[in-house]
C-alpha cells in the first residue's frame, strides 16, 4: 500500500489538491463557509424570537416569564454541552459539530410551526436554542481562530457581519411569513432558510486547520501594519494553564455581565417598542435596524489595529450598550427606537466580534475549544438569564423599565471588569 497522502482529507471530504488550485489562501473559502454557518445561526436569535413573542402569547395566553422560560432553558441546555464539545472541535475541527448544528436547529424550527402546547414549544425551541448557544458559537470561533492568526480581527468581523445580516433577515423573513400566513407560517420559513443556507457550505468545504491541507495560518510579512507586535509568537496556554491566570476568569465575568444585557433586550425589544405604542411592523424595522448597526459595528472592528489592548474597545462595547438600554424606557417614538437600536447594536456588535477574539489572542488556538469549552457554560447561563429576569421583571411591574436599568448597571459593571482584563503572560 503506497504511504503517500490520501486524495481526499480523512473526515474532510476536501481534496488537498484543491488548496493548489485556488489562487488565493483557502482560509478564505472556510471563512464563506463559517459565514454561511453564522447567517443561518440566527434563525434561533432572540432578535428574531422576539418576533412571536406577541402572537404566541395572544394566542396561548402564555406569560412573558413562561416565554422567557425556553431561551433560558435552551442556554442551561447549551451550558452542559459545551464542556463536551470543546475538546471535540480541537480533535475533529468544526465541520461535524456546524453540519449537525444546522441540521438539527433547521429541523427544529420546521418542527414549531406545529406547536399545539407550551411543553412541545419549549422541547423544539430549547434544542434550536442550545444549537445556537453551544455548537454553532464554538464551531464558527474554533473554525476562524484556526484559519487566521494576523488578519483575525478581520476575519472575525466578516464573520460576524455575516451574523449581523442573518440578524437583520431572518425577523424580516419571519415577519413576511407571519403578515401573510400567521406564525405557524414564520416558523416554517425561518426553517427552511436554516437548510438551504447553512448545510452544503459547511458540508462540502469546511476543513479543520490549514495543517491539514499542507499550509500554514496566514502570517504577518514584515511592515504589516495589522499585525500585533509579535505576531510570530503565538500563546500556547493548556486548560489547566489558563485556568490559572487573572485574565480567564475576568474574560469569563465580562461575558457574564454582558450576555444578559443582550439576551434580556433582544428578546424583548419588539414587545417593548409595541407597548410604547409603536405598530408591530415598525418594531420589526427596529428590530432589524439594531442588527444593521451591530453589523457596521462589526466592520469598524475589522479595522482596529492589532498593537491596541484589545480591552479597551471591549469596554467602550460596555459603555455603549450601557446608554441605550439607560434610555430605552424613554423611547415615545421610532426616532427614539432608532437611536437606542443604534446605541445597542453598535455596543453589542462589537462585544460580539471582539470576545472571541479575546480568548483566542490571549491563549492560542491549539486548545481553543477546550478553553472557551470550559468557559462557555457561564456564558450561557449569564445570557439565558437575560430574558428570564427581563419577562419576571414586566410581569411583576408591568413594565420593561426596571429590567432596563438593571441591564444599564451590568453594562456599567462590564466596563472595569473589561479594563482590568490584561493580556496574560505567555504559556
Amino acid at each position: 500500500m503506497s504511504d503517500a497522502p490520501s486524495e481526499t482529507l480523512s473526515g474532510q471530504g476536501v481534496p488537498r489538491a484543491l488548496a493548489a488550485r485556488v489562487p488565493f489562501y483557502y482560509g478564505w473559502i472556510v471563512l464563506a463557509c463559517l459565514c454561511c454557518a453564522g447567517f443561518a445561526r440566527q434563525g434561533s436569535a432572540v432578535a428574531t424570537f422576539s418576533i412571536f413573542v406577541e402572537p404566541l402569547t395572544r394566542e396561548f395566553g402564555w406569560s412573558r416569564t413562561a416565554v422567557s422560560g425556553a431561551v433560558s432553558l435552551g442556554g442551561l441546555l447549551a451550558a452542559l454541552v459545551a464542556p463536551l464539545i470543546g475538546p471535540l472541535l480541537d480533535r475533529r475541527g468544526s465541520r461535524l459539530v456546524l453540519c449537525l448544528a444546522v441540521l438539527v436547529s433547521g429541523t427544529a424550527l420546521l418542527l414549531l410551526s406545529l406547536t399545539p402546547s407550551l411543553l412541545v414549544f419549549y422541547l423544539l425551541f430549547c434544542i434550536a436554542r442550545m444549537n445556537w448557544a453551544g455548537p454553532f458559537e464554538l464551531g464558527i470561533y474554533a473554525g476562524l481562530n484556526n484559519w487566521f492568526l494576523a488578519r483575525r480581527t478581520a476575519a472575525a468581523s466578516i464573520a460576524n457581519l455575516a451574523q449581523m445580516l442573518g440578524l437583520a433577515t431572518m425577523p424580516l423573513i419571519a415577519q413576511f411569513a407571519i403578515a401573510r400566513a400567521g406564525w405557524r407560517a414564520g416558523w416554517v420559513a425561518l426553517g427552511a432558510a436554516v437548510m438551504i443556507i447553512g448545510f452544503l457550505p459547511v458540508a462540502l468545504l469546511l476543513v479543520r486547520r490549514p495543517e491539514d491541507m499542507g499550509l500554514k495560518p496566514d502570517r504577518a510579512r514584515p511592515g504589516d501594519a495589522g499585525a500585533g507586535a509579535s505576531p510570530h509568537l503565538e500563546p500556547a496556554f493548556s486548560r489547566p494553564q489558563a485556568l490559572r491566570t487573572a485574565s480567564f476568569w475576568l474574560l469569563m465575568l465580562y461575558a457574564m455581565t454582558i450576555y444578559p444585557v443582550q439576551a434580556g433586550v433582544s428578546l424583548h425589544q419588539a414587545a417593548h417598542l409595541v407597548r410604547r405604542g409603536l405598530d408591530p411592523t415598525t418594531a420589526a424595522l427596529i428590530v432589524s435596524s439594531f442588527s444593521l448597526a451591530s453589523a457596521a459595528a462589526t466592520i469598524a472592528c475589522g479595522f482596529l489595529p492589532r498593537r491596541w489592548p484589545i480591552r479597551f474597545p471591549l469596554a467602550a462595547a460596555g459603555l455603549l450598550a450601557g446608554i441605550a438600554t439607560w434610555l430605552m424606557p424613554g423611547i415615545n417614538s421610532a426616532a427614539d427606537g432608532y437611536l437606542c437600536a443604534g446605541l445597542f447594536g453598535a455596543g453589542i456588535g462589537s462585544m460580539l466580534t471582539l470576545l472571541p477574539i479575546a480568548w483566542a489572542d490571549y491563549f492560542g488556538r491549539a486548545n481553543y475549544g477546550a478553553i472557551r469549552g470550559l468557559a462557555l457554560p457561564c456564558q450561557v447561563l449569564a445570557q439565558a438569564a437575560g430574558p428570564l429576569v427581563s419577562g419576571a421583571l414586566y410581569d411583576w411591574t408591568g413594565t420593561y423599565t426596571l429590567s432596563l436599568h438593571v441591564f444599564a448597571a451590568l453594562s456599567a459593571l462590564s466596563i472595569v471588569v473589561a479594563l482590568a482584563a490584561k493580556e496574560p503572560g505567555r504559556a
